[in-house]
């Protein structure tokens, strides 16, 4: 992803903390298109990254600028794909790092953690618990926490994924759609902010059309879904959140306004598809295109279904979607 350096906030000469992510593949699929109703379809799969997510981006942009401004250590709350991220990439900067992740977290994701070297505490409850958690021990040790969107670092290495799609189709005729599966926000919400730059610094023409920005989630925690459609411009907390996709189980997401906005500046669409969907769409993207997919990129899959019964696009389309992690990490 560094290929991207200069439009990222760090300075000439400063030492990345780098393990290889980014520019991570988009496989076109013809069978799921002709599934969908679409003209083509293609999986960018994000869990080839080191760390097996998208997460690798956000965190080695974070641990790159913690370790630049001599902090004593990172830590961070997780559903699971951040803590790996943060995990290897302080083990790469030799910094000291504390995850906090749901007792409900999957196990493998738990053993990648203790494996790189990180100091895990598990708490009852979901992301939000960990969260305070979190907080309550950066306040008392000066660690820099590296949650999503409280600092500014993680999206700024989302974004390039809004890079490689633009450079994956030649800074032209965009996809008419992306969808991402959104948990906390900050993939979608880096996303745009990427199309946004590279209009601004000329890296696209003025008038190129942009992809709608799709946002998939869980039925079972979709406080975006339920905003989207209420047209409020923050979402409520989700009451009892439950979904196997851990990483879509965020009931209460910091980054809700953001994410909200860009589905209104890119005529985008949020929706939710339920469990057995999304067991089921995880299976098809591995059975039909051999990417190990995680269930959030089966909750992509599902989404990408509904886009033109619902109208977002029409049958000549073509849409990107993600597959944020790797299926391995949620087999046990």
């Amino acid at each position: 992803m560094w290929r991207y350096s200069a439009a990222m906030p760090i300075r000439d000469g400063e030492a990345r903390v780098s393990i290889g992510e980014g520019m991570t593949p988009l496989t076109e699929a013809p069978e799921l298109a002709a599934a969908a109703g679409v003209a083509r379809l293609w999986v960018k799969d994000e869990g080839i990254n080191p760390t097996a997510s998208f997460k690798a981006r956000g965190l080695c942009m974070a641990v790159t600028r913690a370790k630049a401004l001599g902090l004593p250590g990172v830590c961070v709350p997780t559903a699971g794909n951040a803590g790996i991220a943060l995990a290897a990439y302080a083990a790469a900067a030799r910094m000291p790092a504390r995850v906090y992740a749901p007792r409900t977290t999957p196990p493998p994701i738990l053993g990648s953690i203790r494996a790189y070297g990180a100091e895990l505490q598990l708490v009852d409850g979901h992301i939000g618990d960990a969260g305070k958690a979190t907080m309550a021990f950066a306040t008392e040790t000066g660690f820099f926490n590296v949650a999503t969107l409280r600092e500014p670092y993680r999206v700024e290495g989302m974004k390039t994924m809004g890079y490689e799609i633009a450079e994956s189709f030649g800074w032209r005729n965009l996809p008419d759609a992306i969808v991402y599966p959104t948990g906390g926000g900050e993939g979608t919400i880096g996303i745009w902010k990427a199309f946004q730059e590279m209009i601004e610094w000329g890296w696209l023409a003025m008038d190129t059309p942009l992809p709608r920005m799709v946002v998939a989630q869980a039925a079972g925690c979709a406080p975006l879904v339920r905003a989207f459609k209420e047209r409020a411009d923050h979402a409520t907390p989700w009451v009892n959140p439950e979904t196997h996709a851990s990483g879509l189980r965020v009931p209460a997401p910091l980054g809700d306004r953001l994410v909200l906005r860009a589905l209104k500046e890119s005529r985008g669409a949020a929706f939710a598809t339920d469990e057995s969907t999304i067991r089921a769409n995880t299976f098809r993207i591995a059975s039909t295109c051999g990417i190990d997919a995680a269930p959030e990129g089966g909750a992509a899959l599902g989404v990408a279904d509904m886009l033109v019964s619902e109208g977002v696009v029409g049958r000549d389309a073509r849409v990107v979607i993600f597959n944020t992690g790797s299926g391995a990490s949620y087999r046990w």
